[in-house]
Order: structure tokens, then sequence, then C-alpha cells
């Protein structure tokens, strides 16, 4: 169980532990845990307990990029609370999380530029105090894990992650993610570099590739981009699929 000590609020000796039944979770899966909490040396109203998942995301305004935490999925785990002082209480919570939730870790290793987290948040007779952001490790879905394990195959290594505010096409968040490599291999004289981003459902996932291309003797660089589908059932060997669509955006 990993321990996520927040606060004491306001200085009124109320403390919050949320614990978690697991280090790591995937899109569309479930998070479980507790949160416990307990009074200081008076009696308090806690009106509600919630928690919510939070991501830190690029903002570009005015020609300049700052980062900005996002809220994209939060949840009452308890209601009305009197709480004595003294006295300690427990609520088990069990949270959907939301497919779009982006990948965070790749074999228990946090992708570089990324910041994913769970917020834990007492209202306390009509007062707000909302605790730090606690890491959320999100693995790969079984076919997000063969588009990247193809990925290396072919090549390609990875660079860095980072989410950039916006909204893509058939995506229902505010952000999207943007998982960055290197080529290698046969692309290498083709590429500058390849960002990836996943969609994902219940039933599939999008996977959009963006190339930047080299620019050759007559003609300068571009981005190139291939969007397509994957059923959740599509876990074997991508590695010809993902060398045919990356033969096409080369070309």
């Amino acid at each position: 169980m990993v321990l996520r000590k927040i606060l004491a609020a306001f200085g009124a000796g109320v403390e919050v532990d949320t614990l978690l039944s697991a280090s790591a979770v995937r899109p569309g899966g479930t998070l479980n845990g507790e949160v416990r909490f307990s009074g200081g040396k008076s009696d308090h109203r806690v009106t509600a307990i919630n928690l919510e998942f939070v991501a830190e995301v690029e903002v570009e305004r005015d020609g300049s990029t700052h980062r900005s935490r996002y809220d994209f999925f939060d949840a009452k785990v308890a209601g009305e609370v009197m709480l004595a002082a003294g006295s300690s209480h427990s609520v088990p919570f069990s949270l959907p999380v939301p497919w779009e939730t982006p990948v965070t870790a790749l074999g228990g290793h946090q992708l570089y530029g990324m910041r994913l987290g769970v917020a834990t948040e007492l209202e306390l007779a009509g007062a707000l105090d909302k605790g730090d952001l606690d890491p959320l490790h999100v693995e790969p879905l079984p076919v997000q894990q063969a588009v990247l394990t193809a990925l290396g195959r072919l090549g390609f290594t990875f660079s860095k992650a980072d989410l950039e505010a916006g909204t893509i096409p058939g995506s229902t968040m505010p952000f999207y993610q943007e998982i960055e490599y290197w080529p290698g291999g046969q692309f290498r004289n083709s590429f500058k570099e390849l960002e990836l981003t996943f969609i994902t459902t219940a039933s599939a996932v999008d996977v959009i590739l963006e190339a930047d291309k080299r620019g050759g003797f007559l003609s300068s660089g571009r981005d190139a981009l291939n969007r397509f589908t994957l059923p959740h059932t599509e876990t074997g060997d991508l590695t010809p699929l993902l060398n045919d669509k990356l033969s096409r955006l080369a070309a």
C-alpha cells in the first residue's frame, strides 16, 4: 500500500491520509484505496472529501509557454462527517480511471516530462484545502504497449513526453499527450522527430503519428500525419503495421 500524507488543514489539527491499494493503474481501470482522517483537539465539521485527477499541461499564450494544472476527473468520496476531537474515520473508494488518462510510466519507470497525480480535497466548515499533487503512475494498455514496443523494434528512441492544451477530434479531454521519439534504423534519414498520441475509448485506440520530415535538395522539411484505429484485442507484434504506416509518412 502506498501512503500519501496530505495535510493538516487550517491549523485545525485535522489530518488526512490517502492510501492507494496499488502504485500503478491503467486507462479504463480502477483506482482503489481509502481516505483516513482524524480530528485534532476540538470538534470539526467535515462537509466533504473529494479526490481529483490532476495533470500538468503546457499552455502556449502570447508566444510563451507555461505549465498549468488541469483537473480532468473528480469524485466525492465522503459527505458530511462530524469529526469529534481525537476521533478517526476511514472511507474506502473505488474510482474509474478515465480511458483517455495519459500514460506516465513504462515498465515501472516514469516518463520524462510527465506529471500526473491525485489531489485530496478537504472541505472543512465551509473552507477548502487541497493537498499536494501525489504522483499517479499510469501504465499503458496492452494495445498501447504493442505500439510502443513496435516503435522500439524499428529503431525509435524515447525522447520525452508532455501534455499540451487543446482538443483533438474524437477526444473529450482539454489536453492531449505527445510522446516524442528520436528516429533510428531505416527512418533515421527520413525524420527529424516522431510524435505519438493515443486517443483511447472503451472499444479501441486511435494512434496518431506525426513526423517532422527532413527536407531534400529541392524541398523543405514538413510535418506529415497518419491516424489509424486499433481494437483493444490487437496486442501481438505490430512491427509490420507500424513499418508500413511510417514508410507511407516517409514517402
